[in-house]
């Protein structure tokens, strides 16, 4: 039984364990500050991209809006 106890003291296996589990908290933590930072630009972004969307009347011309053309002919 003291044999099982001391091999079981010197066993690394659960340190390795432990790094993995801190270096996953670590990427986590980093993706979600990320996508803290991002979402804001991504929103606004798409919120464009809608109103442009919107604006289009396929049936005429898919590519003038309102008066303006999406291509960059002003």
């Amino acid at each position: 039984m003291t044999n099982l106890i001391k091999t079981f003291a010197k066993s690394e296996s659960g340190a390795v364990t432990v790094d993995w589990v801190v270096l996953t908290a670590a990427l986590v933590g980093l993706g979600l500050a990320v996508m803290a930072v991002v979402s804001t630009g991504v929103e606004d972004l798409s919120t464009s991209i809608a109103g442009d969307l919107t604006a289009i009347d396929p049936a005429t011309n898919p590519f003038v809006t309102n008066d303006t053309d999406i291509v960059g002919n002003d």
